[in-house]
């Protein structure tokens, strides 16, 4: 699970794009049930999405209403069915409260809370310890709106250091962090991307097909960051024992190390 960059959010009120979700190449498809969706067609949209869930043979994230809503306990109750891969809850708050949803899901399911309140910010790490939860996701726009930041670039870098930090602590993959509004701007969108991938962020949220493959093209190393790694590990291997030095830096450990790890990124994605 934690080799998924691209997370694709779609309205559970439109069944009709379920499967064009599917074959956009996401590593993870998100039936979205809370923001996407209008209270009034809330019923309508899980009715829609029961029906396509029982009869397909593909494994999808559900994007559930939060806990102390109307709905909350209805959507819940699609995480019985076999299609549903895992469960993704927004407004995540409380640990117990993780605990409790956790507890319905069966064997192999998976539970992404999304931090996008400063209260949940506040929890993240206790958040990121409940047994059962894969991964944090960032709701960026939602955390502007909550804390009365304005922008989502430089002036969350705390936000998403701590976020990056914490599931390091609790041994979870790299999180997920929020969408990018850039749909027909792929220079923008890569600069979003890559923006993420440097802070530590292992993937994305999506909100149109069109942003995936400039996703996974922005996540995957440089033909540079390549080159360079490939000739670390060629030094490390012809050189002398002692100091080994690479375009005039010094090649210590912790940077052998990076270099082996983008190697083996690019083959894991090739």
């Amino acid at each position: 699970m934690s080799m998924d960059r691209s997370y694709l959010f779609v309205p559970g009120d439109r069944p009709e794009r379920f499967d064009k979700a599917l074959a956009s190449g996401a590593h993870a498809v998100i039936l979205d049930l809370e923001d996407a969706v209008i209270p009034e067609r809330k019923d309508q949209a899980r009715a829609a999405m029961q029906t396509w869930l029982t009869a397909t043979q593909a494994k999808v994230w559900i994007r559930v209403n939060p806990a102390d809503t109307a709905w909350h306990a209805d959507d819940c109750g699609l995480l019985a069915l076999p299609a549903v891969r895992g469960v993704m809850l927004p407004k995540a708050e409380s640990a117990d409260g993780l605990r409790q949803l956790v507890s319905r899901l069966r064997p192999g399911q998976g539970m992404i809370p999304l931090v996008e309140s400063v209260a949940g910010w506040f929890e993240a790490l206790p958040l990121a310890q409940v047994t059962g939860v894969t991964r944090l996701a960032f709701g960026s726009f939602d955390f502007m709106s909550d804390s009365g930041i304005q922008g989502d670039g430089e002036e969350l870098d705390s936000v998403r250091t701590q976020l990056v930090l914490v599931s390091r602590r609790a041994g979870l993959p790299a999180p997920i962090d929020g969408v990018s509004l850039a749909i027909d701007d792929n220079t923008q969108l890569e600069e979003d991307v890559r923006r993420s991938r440097r802070f530590g962020f292992g993937a994305k949220l999506c909100i149109h097909p069109r942003q995936v493959a400039g996703v996974h093209t922005a996540f995957a190393p440089t033909v540079a960051q390549i080159e360079w790694a490939k000739k670390v590990i060629a030094a490390l291997a012809s050189g002398p024992l002692g100091a080994i030095a690479v375009d005039g830096k010094l090649v210590d450990k912790p940077i052998a190390l990076l270099a082996e790890s983008i190697l083996a990124e690019t083959t894991s994605t090739s």
